[in-house]
């Protein structure tokens, strides 16, 4: 799989999503709490927007009548027929070991000089040289990565 820079941590604040396009996919990445997690932006009931959708906890119970939203984890919600899917695992809440949404790996890497992903955008580069003073283009070479 491809690795693509989509935002600064800056950028999500605690909360947040981002919605990106890599390699035809629509992808949200959401920031819960300072994780960040991924998932593919089309829910698996009927293709809806899902990462349009609201940003909840888990709910947990001790008995009937009383419950309580957990601290930890991130649940979205499809704003269209309301199915919710674990950001964590994808799996939905309504039928786990059946359906659930794709999601994908997200690090943190610092940047500079010592780190080097390539952003979402890269131009066609060819080798040059200058021969007997011409310049010359390789369309059939490749420069160094």
């Amino acid at each position: 799989m491809t690795r693509h820079v989509v935002a600064r941590v800056g950028d999500v604040p605690p909360g947040s999503r981002v919605l990106v396009t890599l390699d035809g996919r629509e992808i949200g990445v959401f920031n819960v709490d300072g994780e960040f997690f991924a998932v593919r932006n089309r829910c698996p009931h009927q293709a809806g927007p899902l990462c349009e959708g609201i940003l909840t906890r888990p709910v947990s119970s001790t008995r009937p009548g009383e419950y309580a939203f957990t601290e930890e984890g991130g649940i979205l919600r499809c704003p269209w027929h309301q199915w919710e899917f674990d950001l964590a695992t994808g799996r939905s809440w309504c039928d786990p070991d059946r359906v659930r949404v794709r999601s994908y790996p997200v690090v943190v890497e610092r940047g500079g000089a010592d780190v080097r992903v390539p952003g979402p955008y890269t131009a066609e580069t060819f080798p040059v040289a200058v021969e007997d003073e011409y310049v010359v283009v390789d369309l059939g070479g490749r420069l160094p990565s």
